[in-house]
């Protein structure tokens, strides 16, 4: 199901809702759980997301919604959420926002010593590459990356 749906178009169409809010739309997916269709948007902002904020945003793309229901194939779930403490790094912007900081790499096919998992500091991202202490990831074989909460 979540491959009939446009996502970029879906989010050009919501981003600017999110953001005359004084928010990010951080990232947003379209899923399947429990049998149900769910789309969950991701917002942000610097000093964190209330639930206020959630229930604000929930209202501000009603208008938006209703332009792009057509383009997803079924009836769905709305659900606003923050990233969290533990995001997923997605865009150019959450990667560089974060650079220095922990994370979890999952890689899609095995690399160093044939493993697919590895955590490791942030220190560059280029166009071709992620670069994770002193270890240098495809970023076409980076499966997911988010960051690890350490106390």
């Amino acid at each position: 199901m979540a491959n009939r749906v446009d996502l970029p178009a879906i989010s050009a169409a919501l981003a600017p809702a999110v953001e005359n809010e004084g928010m990010e739309l951080y990232d947003l997916e379209f899923l399947q759980e429990h049998g149900r269709a769910i789309l969950r948007v991701y917002i942000d902002k610097p000093e964190g997301i209330t639930l206020e904020d959630c229930e604000r945003i929930n209202y501000a793309l009603a208008p938006a919604l209703n332009e792009v229901d057509r383009q997803i194939p079924s009836d769905y779930i709305l659900e606003v959420s923050s990233p969290g403490i533990e995001r997923k790094l997605v865009k150019d912007t959450h990667y560089l926002a974060n650079m220095g900081k922990l994370a979890e790499i999952r890689l899609n096919a095995p690399q160093y010593e044939g493993r697919k998992k590895f955590r490791g500091i942030l220190s560059k991202l280029t166009a071709d590459e992620l670069i994770v202490d002193d270890l240098c990831f495809a970023r076409g074989n980076i499966k997911s990356c988010r960051l690890v909460y350490t106390t």
